[in-house]
């Protein structure tokens, strides 16, 4: 949140909001309509492993336009988006990247990384708070969790990091472990704001990030494993992503072992497709997705988009929740969203 804005002009700003109950300007089209009664509760079941909400949940994402990412626009927009398209639970964007770090040119510059206390994560954690306030009774509210991977990425970049691992993986190891450090402590306030769970990303396992794997396994997935145990740790609905937002994976078996109620992940491969089936075998949890973010969920129409959503319904398993594979591009598509979404709602296997 800029500086400018002082904690109470934030908190009335929410005020304002509650109070109005529908889309403002902005570019949501049409009126949003407040979910069903029960439809918290009805999550709570699915990720627990009951029967859910007596339909196909589904739920898409995306960013939305800068003025929306932080402050009392990002809680707007959050609502508005979650009313309008109807989706199944909130779940709040991350927006507060790793600041630029120019001088990291080696790999023992990683010495230089900082662990970034509470204070660098407030503008993102008053956006949460005051969602879990303003929808944390009607819905399942989760948190976006980059991994330390990624932020580390965010501060220099997804290939001078690469490099370095392969370089001096040594000499990068404590920076990403205090990274880690630093995202235990925004977990933690989450918890203490009341989300219910996070939508936590891993990435740095796919086919063509590292010409030894070995160094996924070494580095990347301790700091994983350590962030994703306190982020699934008494959540009540905790989902793992595996990102593909960066290029695709060969294999998804090194995710098995990591923790969360239900898995994100795409079924293109480098070594093939997967089917939806095969992917909810492989993990043993529901799986969410279906359809790809740069298919016709952000091109089509809404006709088409019901066709394919459809036929991804037909060819899922029991316990599913429509979804694309990655954040949907652009901010543009709530009607189309809002019509996958409404297809997951009315269908009934045969």
């Amino acid at each position: 949140m800029n500086d400018a804005i002082s904690r109470r002009s934030f908190v009335g700003a929410l005020g304002l909001l509650a109070a109005a109950g529908s889309p403002g300007s902005g570019g949501a089209p049409g009126p949003a309509a407040k979910p069903p009664a029960g439809k918290r509760q009805a999550m709570l079941a699915f990720a627990g492993g009951g029967a859910g909400p007596g339909y196909v949940p589904a739920a898409f994402f995306l960013h939305f336009d800068p003025a929306s990412r932080l402050g009392p626009g990002a809680v707007q927009r959050h609502l508005e988006y979650f009313r309008f398209t109807g989706m199944d639970f909130l779940k709040v964007q991350y927006e507060r990247n790793y600041p630029p770090l120019p001088q990291i040119k080696a790999p023992a510059d990683w010495k230089e990384m900082p662990r970034y206390g509470l204070d660098f994560y407030r503008p993102q954690l008053e956006v949460v708070d005051a969602l879990v306030k303003a929808a944390g009774r009607e819905a399942v509210v989760v948190v976006t969790l980059y991994s330390a991977f990624m932020c580390a990425g965010h501060a220099t970049s997804r290939e001078l990091l690469v490099r370095h691992l392969e370089l001096d993986a040594e000499a990068v190891r404590p920076a990403l472990e205090r990274i880690t450090d630093s995202l235990l402590g925004f977990v933690r306030e989450c918890r203490n704001l009341g989300v219910d769970g996070f939508y936590a990303s891993t990435q740095g396992g796919e086919a063509s990030t590292f010409r030894d794997p070995a160094l996924f396994a070494r580095y990347v997935i301790p700091c994983d494993l350590r962030l994703m145990g306190e982020a699934t740790t008494g959540a009540a609905f905790s989902i793992l992503h595996v990102c593909d937002y960066e290029a695709p994976y060969a294999e998804l078996s090194p995710f098995v072992g990591y923790p969360g109620q239900v898995i994100s992940c795409s079924t293109h491969l480098t070594t093939g497709q997967r089917s939806l089936k095969e992917l909810a075998r492989l993990f043993g949890r529901p799986i969410m997705g279906g359809m790809d973010r740069k298919g016709v969920i952000a091109s089509g129409g809404e006709a088409e988009i019901r066709r394919e959503a459809e036929a991804v319904l037909k060819a899922s398993p029991e316990r599913f929740i429509l979804g694309a594979d990655c954040t949907v591009p652009g901010e543009n598509r709530w009607p189309g969203i809002r019509a996958a979404i409404d297809t997951a709602h009315g269908f009934r296997r045969g």
